[in-house]
């Protein structure tokens, strides 16, 4: 015999099954994200082995290991001025296990870059700010004998074509610290972008270029050891890594304030509460007394703002630069 329900009974028992499947989904969803992480975190290095990008990462990605119970796994990915790595974490899936560390560099990417295929303020979320580090103009004394900024303008302007200097690429901060020098300065330069500060520093040591507006933390090691001759840093005060050498301000260069920061992003819909979790794991890491000692050791200065700072810095300076890029004509097709 074939029994039936009214429909009315029917309609309600189909409609407590579903509701009861929606309950059950939610529940498996909000665990998940509690749970999380479950496996190892990829973070992204957008340069090569060797520079402050990486050193940085791989500072943070020891500690953040500990604090997450999860490996995070530093993975670099070169090229474009560092458009390469932040275009490939703001297509990755957004679940909180590709992670990327990002910089100043992207800020000005934005306006160098006529075509990204990606919106640096839209696709990524600012997790937290990691470190400042100023960027310290540096020649080889082997190669290029000035001892002061007044000196080495000097050179550049007695020198057949000028002098070269490197960046670690295109749209980022280096290349536009250069433009800024030459066009306060009237000092003949030329850009010679590479890949990133290690291969940089390679030929800085070995004569190829004349002078870098490099980070401090890849060349402090060869100006400790006077392989390489450091004439100021970029930022309005000088760096506790360097308390004799002066700002590129006090050697009569006005308003010259340009340092690199570096922070950590995750795509822009990932889970508010996982988002929330790496914001507090990566303020509780720079804050530590650890990380800070392995920050000066490097000449960076570690940072704290919240996500919601970190991302008005992010469209402050994106507006800021936006006008040095326009100003110096540095476009990239």
């Amino acid at each position: 015999m074939r029994l039936s329900l009214p429909l009315s009974l029917f309609r309600r028992t189909c409609a407590f099954a579903l509701l009861g499947a929606s309950l059950a989904g939610g529940a498996a969803s909000a665990t998940g994200q509690a749970d999380w992480p479950t496996h190892p975190i990829t973070l992204i290095v957008p340069f090569p082995t060797g520079g402050t990008t990486d050193v940085l990462a791989r500072a943070l990605g020891d500690e953040l290991s500990r604090k997450l119970g999860q490996p995070v796994i530093v993975e670099n990915r070169p090229g474009a001025g560092a458009t390469i790595g932040a275009d490939y974490v703001a297509k990755s899936k957004p679940d909180g296990y590709t992670l990327l560390m990002g910089a100043v560099h992207h800020t000005i990417a934005t306006s160098v870059y006529k075509s990204l295929g990606y919106d640096f303020q839209k696709d990524l979320a600012p997790i937290a700010p990691i470190a400042m580090v100023p960027n310290v103009l540096t020649v080889n004394p082997a190669y290029t004998p000035a001892r002061d900024v007044a000196e080495l303008v000097k050179l550049a302007k007695q020198a057949p074509h000028g002098l070269t200097y490197g960046s670690n690429g295109y749209g980022t901060a280096q290349h536009l610290i250069g433009t800024q020098f030459q066009a306060a300065t009237g000092a003949p330069l030329l850009h010679v972008p590479y890949k990133g500060s290690g291969p940089l520093t390679t030929d800085l040591l070995g004569g190829q270029v004349a002078m870098s507006f490099d980070t401090i933390t890849t060349v402090l090691p060869h100006i400790k050891a006077g392989k390489l001759r450091a004439l100021a840093v970029t930022t309005a005060r000088r760096s506790d890594a360097l308390p004799d050498v002066p700002t590129l301000q006090q050697a009569g260069l006005a308003g010259f304030d340009i340092g690199t920061w570096f922070g950590v992003f995750a795509p822009a819909a990932t889970p508010q509460p996982v988002l929330a979790r790496l914001s507090s794991e990566v303020e509780g890491i720079t804050a530590g007394p650890t990380f800070r000692q392995r920050m000066a050791a490097a000449g960076a200065e570690p940072m704290n703002e919240t996500p919601a700072q970190f991302g008005q810095r992010i469209a402050e300076e994106t507006r800021k630069f936006a006008k040095l890029v326009k100003e110096g004509n540095v476009t990239v097709e």
